[in-house]
């Protein structure tokens, strides 16, 4: 732990009076000095703290004691970033009273850590050194920490740092951004914790008196403004504290992952992550666009990015424009007022609005305990006439804590993952928002029964699988059922074509589990279903799936590659698609503006070539049971493929309907009700029954939603309380057809007839009785030919008045399941 001489020698005829030798220290005592050229390094000689200069070419040169990543190199913190040394002349002292002091060619003193002044006693044989986490403490005999640069934080966070504050010692850990990338003296902006209401990571500029970025308040899981962190949890462990005495967040990495956050010099957090070509690759930044800065839509408003890749504004629904007419995105922009003001009595209702970035919490009240249900949260902000709304404030295990907000809402936005729910206080005048309740208690009902079921079939699965403990995962698949001709691929393979499942390759989350992007050593690129073990496919699902997808082959339907499976891990490899699933095209607002009338026909005409290829013209007569947006993925040209077999049902010869009686599939069942009801026909949703006119129902809602950009499930109306398909069958039956698609597709005049004949298709096929319904053959024959068509009948489940008949239907279905399992033993 003493000196170290240099990698170098220097012959001796070189020797003279200005000759000295460059040292690596492991440690720096008293008697030590570091002077410029020499370097102290850390045990894993990972860091290294020294003299550097940022601008080489500047003269005189301008030397600051910095703290680096030696390979590749980076530097994670500057001593004296706004006090630089002129020369090479500088060196660093360590006094025996524990001061760390920086001093020039002639002493005076640049920097010092001040550590003597803040010591309770005299320190006992200071030293210095840097330990495995790039923290250079100051330390001595009685393990007493005197200083360390983690309390001193500059541009860069490392795992274990901390940001935040203590209230008791009024330390606080912040970041402050470089001037330049050549000079690191203090920039303009700082990340910090506003403790302030609910804490929350916000982003100041310089001069700016509000906020330029705020990641929000902490969940659980990540920042609510930050959704990139939930898609790292796979990779980092993130941990936030918040007491009495203090408040910080921190995090550390789940694996052997080296990488660090850095405030550049415009503002951007960046995380970088070091490659296994030891190269520091750029992972993400924040804020990801022009609508993550602060509130630039004003209250009661959200931003999204437009098809020009520019900023737009729109009103949360039940509110509008204060100013009465569309308002320019600026930094205070008016924003949105209520459209029916709230008044302080039981009339006022909470609306839920799903999937938000949480507002600004400066004025928010918030139970630290976490101790508060999301009813008790509710009742406290009904009983408080200041409060506007009200949200978990953690989102785990189902969501605990309260957090209530006090006058107007600012900077939300809406998510497609990651996303947080919020139930914002209004006036009690439209039907809208009662219909938004009752569905919430309907579905609130359904999940509490299904959860049940879960625990006991749990209880009863786990009883039967001890009797198979030990049993490896492909003899419980059958070997019987493996023999097909379908590559299995050895787990080592998928690791290193996922670079182990980095969330920079992450796609998203199917039905049961993480979809990730991969590589072959070939190039071919692939998409990766990892499955989860606690997810509902289990191994009958993940066999089904594998066996149905291995025999079918047709343009419209994803390609199965192969499959591993390897002790627990079960994935199956598909074939890649660029453009992800419908969903996250039409569902979107500025996404959707790029599917013209041309390439919705064509999704929409592919899905029913492709179901009709499952239900007809297969080797095996296959039921889908599970066609949504979600499960249409689109290729590079935007052709659509149907995915995710893991319900689906095969049949032989001419059978083509069946119910459900088993346990997992009932179990499955309910579960699919609070999520797909959009989707499912009322045969299947109430006595279990499918056939291939279920799967008919649910290309029809699918259609009506390619047409009009809208969700079936979550679609609202301020006229009238039907769901999507009573609002298109309303229009229907008033001949007011012409309004159901988006304005846009209707400036393609040429498209307008065409158009109008997919909504009659559609609702032939949403008709409630299933011998109503078309096959698949006859609506791809209708949609490629112009002959009459009959009229459609009244669709099912057009208004949520049919959702209470489907969970008492589910109560006489459970009590069925239950004495089932008993008479079963």
């Amino acid at each position: 732990m003493r000196k170290i001489p240099s990698m170098f020698w220097v012959p001796l005829f070189l020797l003279s009076s200005s000759f000295s030798v460059a040292l690596d220290y492991s440690v720096i005592t008293p008697r030590d000095s570091l002077k410029d050229g020499d370097t102290l390094s850390s045990t894993d000689r990972v860091f290294q703290l020294g003299f550097f200069s940022f601008d080489p070419e500047e003269q005189p040169q301008h030397r600051f004691l910095c703290l680096w990543y030696k390979q590749p190199f980076a530097v994670v913190w500057v001593a004296n970033r706004n006090n630089p040394l002129y020369g090479t002349s500088g060196f660093l002292n360590l006094s025996d009273s524990g001061d760390l002091q920086l001093f020039d060619g002639e002493h005076r003193a640049l920097w010092s850590s001040s550590s003597s002044s803040k010591a309770t006693k005299p320190a006992k044989n200071p030293y210095l050194k840097i330990n495995c986490t790039g923290n250079l403490l100051l330390g001595d005999d009685e393990e007493a920490v005197l200083w360390q640069s983690f309390d001193d934080p500059m541009n860069t966070i490392l795992a274990g740092m901390k940001l935040g504050k203590n209230f008791k010692t009024q330390q606080e850990w912040s970041l402050t951004s470089w001037k330049t990338l050549k000079d690191p003296s203090t920039g303009e902006y700082t990340l910090s914790l506003d403790t302030r209401g609910l804490p929350q990571l916000i982003l100041r500029k310089k001069g700016d008196p509000s906020y330029s970025y705020r990641l929000g308040s902490w969940n659980g899981l990540s920042f609510t403004g930050a959704p990139a962190m939930g898609r790292e949890n796979t990779l980092f462990n993130y941990k936030f504290t918040s007491s009495a005495q203090e408040v910080n967040y921190s995090w550390t990495p789940r694996r052997d992952i080296v990488s660090r956050l850095v405030l550049n010099t415009t503002g951007k957090l960046q995380r970088f992550i070091q490659s296994k070509q030891h190269e520091w690759n750029l992972a993400n930044t924040a804020p990801e666009d022009e609508c993550d800065y602060y509130s630039i839509c004003g209250a009661y408003a959200v931003c999204g990015i437009s098809s020009k890749n520019t900023p737009s504004c729109s009103c949360l629904q039940g509110f509008q424009p204060k100013s009465g007419r569309k308002w320019n995105i600026s930094r205070g922009a008016e924003g949105c007022v209520h459209e029916v003001p709230t008044e302080c009595g039981k009339k006022d209702v909470f609306v839920k609005f799903p999937g938000m970035k949480l507002p600004d919490t400066s004025w928010s009240w918030y139970d630290s305990r976490n101790a508060m249900t999301l009813e008790d949260c509710k009742v406290k902000c009904s009983s408080n006439c200041s409060c506007t709304a009200y949200a978990n404030t953690d989102i785990r295990d189902g969501g605990k804590g309260c957090l209530l907000w006090f006058g107007d809402l600012f900077d939300m936005r809406e998510y497609a993952s990651f996303g947080q729910d919020v139930y914002i206080r209004m006036g009690f005048a439209k039907k809208k928002f009662k219909r938004k309740e009752k569905a919430g208690m309907v579905v609130g009902l359904v999940l509490g029964i299904a959860v049940v079921l879960v625990v006991v079939f749990a209880c009863y699965r786990k009883k039967i699988m001890k009797r198979y403990h030990g049993e490896s995962l492909i003899k419980g698949v059958g070997e019987e059922d493996m023999d097909m001709d379908l590559p299995i691929l050895d787990i080592k393979t998928i690791y290193i074509a996922t670079d182990d499942f980095s969330y920079i390759n992450f796609l998203g989350r199917g039905g049961f589990g993480p979809v990730y992007k991969g590589r072959l050593e070939d190039g071919q690129e692939i998409a990766v279903k990892r499955l989860c073990e606690n997810s509902g496919q289990g191994v009958v699902e993940f066999k089904n799936e594998v066996k149905l997808i291995a025999k079918l082959q047709h343009r419209n339907l994803v390609r199965l590659l192969g499959c591993c499976i390897q002790g627990e891990e079960r994935m199956l490899i598909y074939e890649y698609m660029p453009n992800k699933s419908l969903d996250f095209f039409i569902f979107d607002e500025r996404r959707r503006r790029e599917l013209d009338w041309g390439k919705r026909s064509n999704i929409i005409y592919g899905i029913a070539r492709g179901l009709l290829y499952l239900h007809q013209d297969s080797r095996l007569r296959i039921i889908h049971r599970d066609l949504k947006a979600g499960n249409v993925l689109l290729d590079n040209d935007m052709n659509p493929k149907i995915s995710d077999f893991g319900l689906a049902k095969s049949f032989g010869g001419d059978q083509s309907e069946s119910s459900t009686n088993r346990v997992v599939e009932f179990i499955m069942l309910c579960l699919a009700i609070t999520t797909c009801s959009g989707y499912m026909p009322p045969e299947y949703a109430i006595d279990g029954h499918f056939s291939v006119k279920s799967d008919v129902f649910s290309f029809g809602v699918l259609v009506l939603e390619v047409i009009t950009g809208k969700t079936n499930r979550g679609f609202q109306h301020a006229d009238h309380d039907l769901n999507l398909l009573g609002h298109v069958w309303k229009l229907w039956v008033e001949d007011r057809a012409i309004e159901v698609p988006e304005e846009d597709l209707l400036e393609e005049t040429c498209a307008v007839s065409e158009i109008l004949r997919c909504i009659h298709v559609a609702l032939l096929c949403v008709q409630q009785k299933p011998e109503d319904r078309p096959t698949m053959a006859s609506v791809v024959l209708m949609f490629g030919s112009d002959g009459s068509l009959t009229d459609p009948k009244q669709p099912g489940f057009f208004t949520n008045r049919n959702v209470p008949d489907v969970s008492s239907s589910l109560s006489r279905s459970v009590n069925q399941v239950s004495i089932t399992m008993i008479q079963g033993r």
